[in-house]
C-alpha cells in the first residue's frame, strides 16, 4: 500500500481557518436561528421572494443542521456540502426576483468561497485533495 502523506497545517493557517469558518459559523447561526422565531422580518422577506411563509422554520433548520455539521471537523466536509446546496438554492431565489448581483445574488458565492476556504485552511486532507499548488 502507498504512504500518502497530508500537507502539513501551520498554527497559522490552522487560526486563519479557524477565525474563517467562524465567521461563517457565526452569520450562519444566527441567520438558522432568526427564521426559527421567526422575526418579522424573516416574514417579509420571505414574502417578497415568493417563499411561502411556513417554510420559514424549515429552512432555519435546514441552515442549522448544516452549520453544526460544518462546525464538527468529521463532518465538517459534508456539511460544507449541504451548504453549497443549500446557498445554491438561495441565489437561485434570488435570480428569480431580479434582486441586486452583487450585494443580493452572489451572496451565497461569497459566503461559500469563505466557508470552503475557511476548511480548506484547517483541513489537511481537504488540501491534499483540492492543493492549489503541486509539488
Amino acid at each position: 500500500m502507498q504512504d500518502i502523506s497530508l500537507p502539513s497545517t501551520s498554527p497559522a493557517m490552522l487560526w486563519a481557518g479557524r477565525i474563517v469558518s467562524g465567521l461563517v459559523t457565526l452569520f450562519l447561526l444566527v441567520d438558522g436561528g432568526i427564521k426559527l422565531v421567526p422575526l418579522d422580518i424573516v416574514i417579509e422577506t420571505s414574502r417578497q421572494m415568493g417563499i411561502p411563509e411556513h417554510l420559514a422554520r424549515t429552512l432555519g433548520v435546514l441552515t442549522l443542521v448544516g452549520t453544526l455539521l460544518y462546525i464538527f471537523p468529521r463532518t465538517a466536509v459534508l456539511g460544507a456540502i449541504l451548504l453549497t446546496g443549500y446557498f445554491g438554492g438561495a441565489i437561485y431565489a434570488h435570480v428569480r426576483i431580479d434582486s441586486p448581483l452583487f450585494s443580493h445574488t452572489l451572496f451565497g458565492v461569497y459566503l461559500g468561497i469563505l466557508m470552503w476556504l475557511g476548511l480548506w485552511l484547517r483541513d489537511a486532507r481537504l488540501r491534499a485533495l483540492l492543493p492549489f499548488v503541486r509539488s
